[in-house]
């Protein structure tokens, strides 16, 4: 897939690839695909993976790389590819307790995180929990 020639004379939007986590991982899955040398040139470096998503739902830019997740609440973008699961390190998002920090309001939270109720909540929103 020639994602350089898709763009044309347009944008790709995507968190900065120097600074934001999802442009760091779409940088990654772009370079093991063999076409960061092409893209990098037309890359808009967003402050965020929300506003890159912004970029391409106002039509700014006429593709972007974000989470799944961010294009799943978005009704104005479609996906049109996913990254191969091997083309970037997994994105995960732990969660702890803080030292000496662990107020019964944590305990609950944390509690909470890890109960049936929320997993559902996590996977109607397109995240995939792990323990």
């Amino acid at each position: 897939f020639d994602l350089a020639k898709a763009l044309g004379d347009g944008k790709l939007a995507m968190g900065d690839p120097d600074h934001v986590p999802a442009g760091i991982y779409g940088k990654q899955a772009l370079e093991k695909l063999g076409v960061w040398p092409k893209v990098e040139p037309k890359v808009a470096r967003a402050k965020d993976v929300r506003a890159a998503l912004v970029l391409v739902e106002r039509s700014e830019a006429p593709l972007g790389v974000v989470y799944a997740t961010d294009a799943a609440i978005s009704k104005k973008v479609k996906v049109i590819g996913v990254f191969p699961a091997d083309s970037h390190p997994p994105i995960v998002y732990p969660v702890a307790l803080v030292k000496d920090r662990a107020t019964p309001v944590a305990k609950n939270l944390l509690e909470f995180l890890k109960s049936p109720e929320a997993k559902k909540i996590f996977e109607k929103y397109g995240f995939s929990v792990q323990k």
